[in-house]
């Protein structure tokens, strides 16, 4: 019914955002990704207009509106809900573990660990899940484009990321610089015993060499 929705941020929360669009609050449920991405954006002093994709999911309980920060986003949660035992709940909780690409890497490189990480997603989930969707995803082109040698690097960095590890990943792709770029660096860099901000400072040095 509604492929995005945009307006103002009236309210965000974990889990959680209302866009006002027309005087109209519109509540929606979104991944932590989604999350991240809205609060980077968007500060209590300014509130910017925003820009969701949505799906609307219709049960005999109710109807439920969830939202995306980016169309493949939205694309990834419409194919993780093709999976038999999938509902749209366990799709957020997997998109808030890990990025439409992570999943797509994972998926491709039979990495169950990554995707059972997720909230309420099980090995038997996550097996069920690359058993359905990696055929899927080679014939939709989903993998095109991306070097081959990248799969073994993100999946190895996939299933042995520490949170910090993960949130610098994103963040050194939020500067622009490519998923190969920051998953090759991040690979070079001995991260257990350093701070966040220290593991971004010195991929940046490293990246800027």
């Amino acid at each position: 019914m509604f492929y995005y929705i945009s307006g103002r941020l009236a309210l965000l929360d974990i889990g959680c955002a209302v866009v006002d669009a027309g005087g109209v609050g519109y509540k929606m449920t979104i991944s932590q990704t989604t999350y991240g991405v809205l609060q980077r954006e968007n500060t209590s002093e300014k509130q910017a207009s925003v820009k969701l994709y949505t799906y609307m999911a219709v049960r005999e309980d109710g109807v439920e509106l969830f939202g995306f920060c980016s169309n493949e986003e939205l694309e990834a949660f419409k194919l993780l809900i093709t999976v038999s035992g999938v509902g749209p709940k366990a799709a957020i909780s997997i998109l808030s573990q890990m990025t439409p690409q992570k999943l797509t890497v994972a998926i491709c490189s039979d990495d169950k660990k990554s995707i059972s990480q997720a909230n309420g997603i099980g090995p038997k989930t996550a097996a069920r899940i690359i058993l359905e969707l990696k055929d899927k995803l080679k014939k939709s082109g989903a993998l095109d484009g991306m070097d081959p040698t990248s799969l073994s690097v993100e999946a190895e960095v996939g299933a042995s990321a520490t949170g910090k590890l993960s949130d610098a990943q994103d963040a050194l792709m939020a500067l622009g610089y490519s998923r190969n770029e920051a998953y090759a660096v991040l690979r070079t860099i001995d991260t257990e015993r350093l701070e966040l901000d220290e593991i971004i400072r010195l991929a940046l040095k490293k990246i800027m060499k």
